[in-house]
């Protein structure tokens, strides 16, 4: 696929995500961890415009100056930006002007494609689609809490189904004891923090071939175990008595009866899925509750070939921290991944929302503790 088609294919994916959605839906940020769609698409555009187009297109003329203010996410080397928090308050630009923007940049991008580009250059390039492709996952995150925490649930799609996913056999699967390579190999893409491959000594562990259902969830509800402080870290029993959970998010209890709600809107909880948007508190918790743990994101990994992975993130029990070697790109882009190296909790896998082919068995997801709106699961080991 010529470097066109690929810009083309994932610019227009992005858009594609947002077409069911009506203006309104567009500009809303119900918490801080929430961005507005239109954000997203002109912060996806702001990237290629900043990191391509200004350098490297001779002549190119900025589409909006303020942009940079407005669509900067975290890039202290680029500039001032507007916070986090205040991005559900920019009724302007409106989404006709986003949309407008993203036509310009693309024309310009079209242009410049024409000839080939500089080796670095590419990969350039390549981190932009791949950015992008974690934008739109991050989109779908985003909807469907707006839409979620809407009192009258409206579906994203009526029509949606979830990718099919098949958990196979019901079985431990056994892992020797021994010196395991883990990290990225091989000539494709990755992000620098899957760098660099190196060895890990595992002790003998078994880990499950099944993510935990939703059935099996509910029996941890049952028996009280939210209510219960020895399965919690004190962290994790302050967060659930501050916060008053006491079930998934999107979990109703309706007239007797357990609903979630999905992309398609709320519908009765279906007891064999894998339960989901989960913290990690609550996956510890019910680790701990079934006498069992979660798996280091290096166990997960050398097992991974022999179970499915896919539908949703999976908590692991490992701090997100550099890999040995690790160096950070100078500039802005070195600020993509290391400076987030703290305070966070790894998760492996992809989801129902991770796009095509932007999956693979060392991509290292990172969250905070505490937050459950990304689509995860629960793997449990021993």
């Amino acid at each position: 696929m010529s470097l066109t088609d690929r810009y083309y294919q994932v610019r227009k994916r992005s858009e594609q995500i947002c077409s069911p959605l009506q203006t309104e839906d567009y500009v809303v940020q119900p918490v801080v961890d929430v961005s507005p769609p239109k954000w997203h698409l002109g912060h996806t555009t702001w990237f290629f415009e900043t990191f391509i187009l200004k350098p490297n297109f001779m002549g190119y003329r900025e589409y909006d100056p303020d942009y940079n203010y407005v669509f900067n996410s975290y890039y202290e080397t680029v500039g001032a930006r507007v916070i986090r928090t205040d991005r559900g308050n920019l009724s302007r630009p409106t989404v006709i002007d986003v949309y407008r923007y993203r036509e310009y940049v693309d024309n310009a991008m079209i242009e410049f494609l024409c000839h080939e580009p500089s080796a670095e250059v590419k990969e350039l390039l390549e981190l932009g689609f791949n950015h992008e492709e974690q934008h739109q996952e991050l989109l779908y995150y985003d909807i469907k809490y707006i839409l979620g925490h809407n009192p009258l649930f409206p579906a994203y799609d009526k029509h949606y189904k979830a990718p099919l996913f098949e958990q196979g056999e019901a079985k431990m699967i056994g892992i020797a004891e021994g010196v395991y390579e883990v990290g990225h190999a091989g000539d494709g893409f990755c992000f620098d923090n899957e760098l660099n491959r190196h060895k890990v000594y595992l002790n003998a562990f078994e880990i499950s071939r099944l993510m935990v259902t939703n059935a099996e969830y509910l029996e941890f509800i049952n028996a009280g175990a939210y209510a219960d402080f020895r399965f919690w870290h004190a962290e994790g029993w302050d967060w659930v008595n501050t916060n008053k959970i006491s079930s998934p998010l999107y979990w109703h209890l309706i007239e007797g009866h357990w609903h979630y709600y999905t992309l398609a809107g709320l519908q009765p909880l279906k007891l064999d899925e894998p339960v989901g948007h989960i913290s990690y508190y609550e996956a510890y918790a019910y680790a701990m509750w079934k006498g069992m743990r979660l798996p280091t994101e290096f166990e997960w990994e050398v097992a991974a070939a022999q179970f499915n992975w896919g539908k949703a993130w999976e908590w692991t029990e490992s701090a997100y921290l550099p890999y040995p070697g690790f160096i950070k790109a100078p500039g802005a882009i070195g600020e993509y991944n290391g400076k987030f190296m703290v305070n966070q909790k790894v998760l492996r896998g992809a989801s129902d929302a991770t796009p095509p082919g932007h999956s693979r068995s060392t991509y290292r997801n990172f969250f905070h503790p505490n937050l459950r709106w990304l689509f995860n699961g629960i793997r449990l080991a021993r």
